[in-house]
């Protein structure tokens, strides 16, 4: 008798968790949380972090310097598929976000981690592997920036903050 209770406790659990398991992965295939804007860092469960160094995405801008109001056109290329991404402009000096984002691609949507389009997420579970952005410098000096992305392969598998090159600012005071 006992046995007979226990199997349909075991199901009811079972599928709870599976619903819990599902909802809370179907939130991140929409995009990046804004939990994630300060450390990039996926809220997914478990997630197995890669080290920036050991992966397959690079990013990078065809300038290697910039004007206060440049926009600054910005390309992320990938050797393998991934689903989801986080990309930001930050200062050299003191790792801030800065400026905005003024071109994305399909499947990308525009964050407000501290102003308005300074972060751009995925918008869908798309594979993607070549983006094209294109970053706009605010109208006053901040110095050398570098871009940052954090790119998620599967829902378990991630790498945070692989960065670009130094973009140098010319014209400062």
């Amino acid at each position: 008798m006992e046995d007979c209770r226990r199997a349909p406790m075991a199901i009811i659990v079972w599928a709870c968790t599976t619903l819990c398991l599902v909802s809370y992965a179907a939130a991140f295939s929409h995009g990046a949380s804004l939990s994630a804007c300060t450390d990039m860092m996926p809220r997914h469960l478990r997630v197995q972090l890669h080290s920036p160094n050991n992966n397959y995405v690079t990013v990078h801008t065809n300038m290697s310097f910039y004007f206060p109001g440049d926009k600054v056109p910005v390309t992320v290329r990938s050797t393998r598929d991934f689903m989801g991404f986080l990309l930001q402009a930050r200062k050299v000096s003191n790792d801030e976000i800065a400026g905005t984002f003024v071109f994305i691609p399909p499947g990308s949507k525009l964050l407000t981690c501290f102003e308005d389009g300074d972060t751009v997420t995925h918008s869908d579970k798309s594979l993607k592997r070549n983006l094209s952005f294109v970053w706009k410098a605010p109208d006053q000096p901040i110095g050398d920036i570098k871009f940052f992305i954090s790119v998620v392969q599967s829902y378990f598998v991630y790498w945070a903050k692989i960065e670009s090159a130094i973009v140098a600012q010319r014209g400062q005071n």
